[in-house]
C-alpha cells in the first residue's frame, strides 16, 4: 500500500516563505506570541502539521501551526560549500590513544547549517567532535559498530574486544570507547572479563545529553576519557562520567562495578559495593590505590595481548516478584540464570521446587540482590538455606548484570561443573569482595 502525503498548514506556510531546514524564520502564532529560530527538519516521528524550530539557547521546540499563523523568512541559510572534515596528523611524540566508536548519544555531532544532530559516520568525526583531544594525544579512531547500545550483544562484545587487542598490540597506549549509556555497564564488564590482562586502560565513555544541547555533557566527557587513557597507569576496564551534576569532576569506575542509576542526569552512573578508582578534576588524573596495574605486553606471551572471546548465551536473568510463575523460571533456565532476588537474596518458596528441577540437570543458578548495595546471605532465614540446599550460588556482592555476564563468561571457558563453581566463587577482575562496607559511595 502506498503511502500517503497529506500536506498541512505547516507545509503551506513554509512553502509560501520559501523556507528551508536551516533558515531563520519568524513565527507569529494567532495570540501574539513570537518565535524565532532556525527551521529544523522533520522525522518520522514528528506530528503532522507541528513546526520544529531550534532556538538561539539551542533548544528545539514543536510549535503547532493553526489557523491565523504567520511564518517569514528572516535570513536564507546562505549556500556554502562545506569542506570534508579531516583530522590533523597525529603528533608522534605525544601518547597514541585509538578511539573505537559503537554508536550512542555522545557518537553524535551537529549539522550548523540546519541544527540537526547526526551519528558520525567516519572514524574522523569521533574525534573532531571535541578537537581538543588532539592536544593530548596522537589519535587513531575506527568504527567498530554503529547501534543504539540496547542492541548491543555478546558478538559485538567480542568484535570490540577483539579491536582493543589489537589496538594496543599495534602500539596504542589505551583505548576509548565512546558507547550508548543504556547497557554500557554490560559491555564494561564484558571486556573486562574478556581482557584481564590489559598493558593500558581501556575506557568507555558516553553521554547524557546530545550535542546540540547546551547542558550537553559529551566533549567534557570525551576529552576525560582521551586524557585518561593517555596518562593514567592502571590496566583495566574503567568507565568514566560526570560525577557532579556541574562541569568540576569526572568519576574513573571499574568495568563491573558500576550502573547507570538515572535517565538522564549527566552524574548517572556510580559504583557499587566499591569506591571509584579515582577522579579527574582540574584535567588532572587521581587515582585510588585499588587499581589493577598494567601488564606490559613485553611480559606476555608473543606480545599479544591475551582474549578470553568465547561466551555461551544460554544464560537469562531473572526478576524475583510478588507472582513470579515456578513455570517460567522452568521455562527460561537452559544453562544458567541468574536470580534478581529480594533482600538478602530470596524468591517466593513456591518457586523452590522449579529451582530444583533446575539444578537438577545442570544448570547453574547464581542470586544477586535487587537491593544492588550490600551483598547476599542466604544464610540467614530459612527461605535462603532452602536455595542453598536446593543448589543456588551466592553472586556475593555483585551487580546482578556482572554476575550475568560473568556466568556467560565462565560457561564459554568451561563447561567442568567443579571449574564453572570455582570461577564463580573467585573474584577474577575486582568483580566481588570478600566483605562489603556499609556505605553507598553516593557522596
Amino acid at each position: 500500500m502506498a503511502e500517503t502525503t497529506t500536506t498541512t498548514l505547516k507545509d503551506e506556510l513554509i512553502d509560501q516563505a520559501g523556507a528551508t531546514p536551516g533558515d531563520r524564520i519568524r513565527v507569529v502564532l494567532p495570540d501574539g506570541t513570537v518565535h524565532e529560530g532556525r527551521l529544523m527538519p522533520t522525522h518520522s516521528f514528528s506530528r503532522p502539521g507541528t513546526l520544529v524550530l531550534k532556538l538561539d539557547n539551542g533548544y528545539n521546540i514543536g510549535l503547532n501551526t493553526p489557523e491565523g499563523t504567520k511564518l517569514d523568512l528572516v535570513a536564507p541559510e546562505p549556500a556554502v560549500s562545506v569542506p570534508e572534515r579531516k583530522a590533523p596528523k597525529g603528533d608522534k611524540t605525544l601518547p597514541t590513544v585509538q578511539i573505537l566508536g559503537t554508536g550512542g548519544t555522545i557518537a553524535s555531532y551537529v549539522d550548523y547549517r540546519t541544527g540537526a544532530v547526526h551519528p558520525a559516520k567516519r572514524a574522523e568525526d569521533l574525534a573532531l567532535m571535541v578537537p581538543e583531544v588532539f592536544d593530548i594525544a596522537n589519535i587513531r579512531s575506527k568504527v567498530v559498530v554503529e547501534m543504539f547500545s540496547e542492541d548491543m550483544q555478546p558478538t559485538e562484545w567480542q568484535q570490540i574486544a577483539e579491536e582493543v587487542a589489537k589496538a594496543f598490540e599495534a602500539g596504542a597506549r589505551g583505548v576509548v570507547i565512546p558507547h550508548g549509556t543504556d547497557t554500557m555497564g554490560y559491555t564494561a564488564a564484558a571486556l573486562a572479563f574478556m581482557l584481564p590482562q590489559l598493558p593500558g586502560p581501556v575506557v568507555l565513555v558516553g553521554a547524557q545529553r546530545s550535542s546540540d544541547r547546551p547542558s550537553s555533557d559529551a566533549a567534557m566527557n570525551l576529552k576525560a576519557a582521551v586524557r585518561i587513557a593517555a596518562t593514567a597507569h592502571l590496566g583495566e576496564v574503567v568507565v568514566v562520567m560526570h560525577d557532579e551534576s556541574d562541569d568540576t569532576r569526572l568519576a574513573i569506575h571499574r568495568g563491573v562495578r558500576v550502573r547507570k542509576m538515572h535517565t538522564s542526569r549527566r552524574d548517572a552512573f556510580r559504583s557499587i559495593n566499591h569506591p571509584p578508582l579515582g577522579y579527574l578534576e582540574d584535567d588532572e588524573v587521581l587515582l585510588a590505590a585499588h587499581i589493577r596495574p598494567t601488564t606490559p605486553l613485553s611480559e606476555q606471551k608473543d606480545g599479544k595481548v591475551p582474549r578470553f572471546l568465547a561466551m555461551d548465551e544460554e544464560v537469562s536473568m531473572i526478576q524475583s516478584y510478588p507472582g513470579l510463575w515456578p513455570d517460567h523460571i522452568l521455562d527460561v533456565v537452559k544453562k544458567g540464570t541468574i536470580l534478581v532476588g529480594t533482600g538478602l537474596g530470596h524468591v517466593a518458596r513456591r518457586c523452590l521446587d522449579a529451582i530444583r528441577e533446575c539444578t537438577a540437570r545442570g544448570a547453574y543458578v547464581v542470586m544477586t540482590s535487587q537491593c544492588l548495595y550490600g551483598r547476599t546471605n542466604m544464610h540467614v532465614y530459612a527461605t535462603g538455606r532452602d536455595l542453598i540446599h536446593a543448589g543456588v550460588i551466592s553472586g556475593e556482592d555483585m551487580l546482578p548484570e556482572t554476575a550475568y555476564v560473568k556466568l556467560m563468561w565462565v560457561l564459554g571457558q568451561t563447561q567442568d561443573p567443579d571449574e564453572v563453581r570455582r570461577n564463580l566463587h573467585t573474584n577474577l577482575v575486582g568483580e566481588m569482595d570478600e566483605r562489603t562496607e556499609m556505605t553507598t559511595y553516593l557522596e
